[in-house]
């Protein structure tokens, strides 16, 4: 994504900040580290560990005692690769971005709607890209808002350390409206939907799905920005990069990707 991101949490206990409920799965409490059977070696035993940032439905979010979504289902398949169980890891977007989460053994990888960008890459190692995203604008139904030139002296809403935010503020000057920053996805789209903001930029994605669950929204606008999304791996891991990039080309080779791809968003991926 894009994506998000709170002030840095990191001195906080790290049992603080997961939210341990997995896709499917009892949480670990073995914390001692293990070793697949090809060698890749993981942060818990018969446990692939997967940070993230939640909610950013539809790629990650809670739904009774679980997490699920388009990622955390793309990720299952690199643990059944590795046959040990995939367990969430809830942190901060930033301490993703940073590295800071994997320098602390909090996780393997990281699946949260994440825009390859080579700034992260300076931080912390990327999968192959698996999905395409770009961003889009966020309005009430009745809205005459279509592009960011109509928000001239109102307010576009933002999440904080997304590229979102960033399109934002490079074309804020040339458009004349004020930046409203939110701390996650679900506060910025209600912000819409209260009049608090006139308008919200965030990837399109999550937009379309908003809008499909509240109607009285609408997707007005979107941006070619040519934003792909990328698994986060701790920088140097060269092992657990070709695995995740072994099983991202076998998932699309043989339509499971596919299969998931519509799960989540109702249509099969554009072929390119």
């Amino acid at each position: 994504m894009a994506r998000r991101s709170r002030h840095v949490l990191a001195l906080l206990p790290a049992a603080a900040l997961a939210l341990t409920a997995l896709a499917g799965c009892a949480t670990s409490t073995n914390s001692g580290g293990g070793t697949t059977d090809g060698g890749i070696k993981l942060v818990k035993e018969g446990k692939l560990v997967t940070c993230t940032h939640l909610s950013y439905k539809p790629f990650q979010y809670t739904d009774g005692d679980k997490t699920v979504g388009f990622d955390v289902d793309l990720v299952d398949l690199i643990a059944d690769e590795l046959k040990v169980k995939q367990e969430i890891f809830d942190t901060q977007f930033e301490t993703i971005t940073s590295g800071a989460s994997f320098n602390a053994n909090q996780c393997d990888v990281a699946a949260a709607g994440m825009t390859i960008k080579e700034e992260r890459k300076q931080a912390i190692d990327f999968s192959d890209p698996y999905f395409d995203a770009t961003q889009a604008l966020l309005v009430k139904k009745d809205s005459p808002i279509k592009a960011l030139a109509d928000l001239k002296g109102k307010k576009i809403g933002v999440q904080q350390d997304t590229t979102g935010e960033i399109y934002a503020n490079e074309n804020k000057a040339a458009n004349g409206y004020e930046v409203i920053q939110f701390e996650d996805l679900p506060l910025m789209e209600t912000a819409v939907r209260t009049g608090a903001v006139d308008a919200a930029i965030n990837d399109n994605g999550v937009l379309f799905d908003y809008a499909k669950e509240f109607p009285d929204t609408t997707v007005s606008a979107e941006f070619n920005t040519n934003e792909q999304y990328g698994i986060g791996i701790k920088k140097g891991n060269t092992a657990l990069t070709a695995k995740v990039n072994e099983v991202l080309k076998k998932a699309k080779e043989s339509g499971k990707y596919d299969e998931i791809y519509e799960k989540w968003f109702g249509k099969k991926p554009e072929k390119k």
